[in-house]
């Protein structure tokens, strides 16, 4: 896409009658932003059989257990990194925490380990997408049972974007709004997907592949620099404490089964998110996604950076146009 043409859609552009960008939308109160608020926080558990699911949240003030109160936001994470690494990082002074920056804007903010990250159990399982959604309805019997809502928001990227994306699905009822960063729809003409699926013997024959802190890096610097230094050392850091492998599933899954998410099967308000630069969900093949998604309650957003959205360079421009979306009422009638 040329760089008028990306400009352009920042604008609005209607094709179709379709709106493209939502970069102008405001965002929500700035008391509610201020980060003088204290963000409480708590660590969780969630049975999916014998594998435990470590379960994160944060929020401003200590909630009443099964009483509702603040909107829930489900943020998943994608293939490499674990969920507070993806949404809760912090160097020094710079700041790249999702969750934090959604509490502040009054929300009650979540995130995961799936099986085989993080904190949670390491199992022989591969972790594939459908173990993913697997464990995302094994968490929301946490989430329900703690906020008292059963009808939440939800965020993923990537694979997470998929994991969420086949749940939505499943489970329409439980989503309130969705927000899908970096998806791969079909993969139809992905640099990075072709390159991977050369490797589709490994991934059918491993149920986890080596990430060292080289591989961690490579993240972000595939399509061209998308973090300072500064962060990608910590989150390697961060990362490095859980293994040196991560599950094979989601890479086997998103070189061999795509696509894996219906967009005619999507019910709720839906909010798009692309990078500029993305090797691996190319600019067509996120507008056919987007054009088949149901309704008029929709919107696709182009910003600054490559696949990885969370730690890009235009981390600021997507947590504004998420605030305002999951903010913004949905229409009458």
């Amino acid at each position: 896409m040329s760089k008028s043409a990306v400009t352009a859609s920042r604008r609005g552009i209607l094709a179709g009658g379709a709106l493209l960008a939502v970069a102008g939308a405001s965002a929500a109160p700035a008391q509610a932003q201020t980060k003088a608020a204290v963000v409480w926080s708590q660590e969780y558990w969630a049975n999916k059989g014998a594998v435990k699911l470590y379960i994160y949240r944060k929020r401003i003030g200590a909630p009443t257990k099964g009483k509702a109160g603040k909107p829930v936001v489900f943020l998943i994470h994608g293939s490499t990194l674990a969920g507070r690494s993806t949404y809760d990082l912090k160097a020094g002074d710079q700041d790249f925490s999702m969750m934090d920056m959604l509490a502040r804007a009054g929300f009650d903010v979540w995130t995961m380990d799936h099986e085989g990250y993080g904190h949670s159990s390491h199992t022989e399982s591969n972790g594939d997408l459908e173990a993913g959604v697997a464990d995302i309805v094994a968490a929301m019997t946490v989430i329900e049972a703690e906020t008292g809502q059963s009808k939440i928001h939800f965020f993923g990227e990537s694979s997470g974007a998929l994991r969420v994306g086949m749940y939505a699905n499943r489970h329409p009822e439980k989503i309130d709004k969705l927000i899908l960063a970096a998806l791969s729809y079909t993969g139809i003409g992905s640099p990075t997907l072709i390159e991977r699926a050369k490797q589709l013997d490994y991934w059918r024959s491993h149920n986890r592949r080596p990430r060292d802190r080289a591989m961690i890096s490579s993240i972000f610097t595939r399509d061209g620099l998308t973090a300072s230094p500064a962060i990608v050392d910590k989150l390697v850091t961060d990362e490095m404490k859980f293994g040196d492998s991560v599950p094979t599933g989601t890479y086997l899954d998103m070189t061999s089964k795509l696509p894996v998410v219906d967009p005619l099967k999507i019910k709720s308000p839906t909010l798009i998110l692309r990078g500029e630069h993305d090797g691996i969900a190319t600019i067509v093949d996120v507008m056919d996604f987007y054009k088949k998604v149901p309704g008029d309650e929709k919107q696709l957003a182009l910003v600054p950076g490559a696949h990885t959205l969370v730690q890009g360079p235009g981390y600021r421009q997507m947590w504004h146009t998420v605030r305002a979306f999951l903010t913004m009422p949905l229409q009458e009638g």
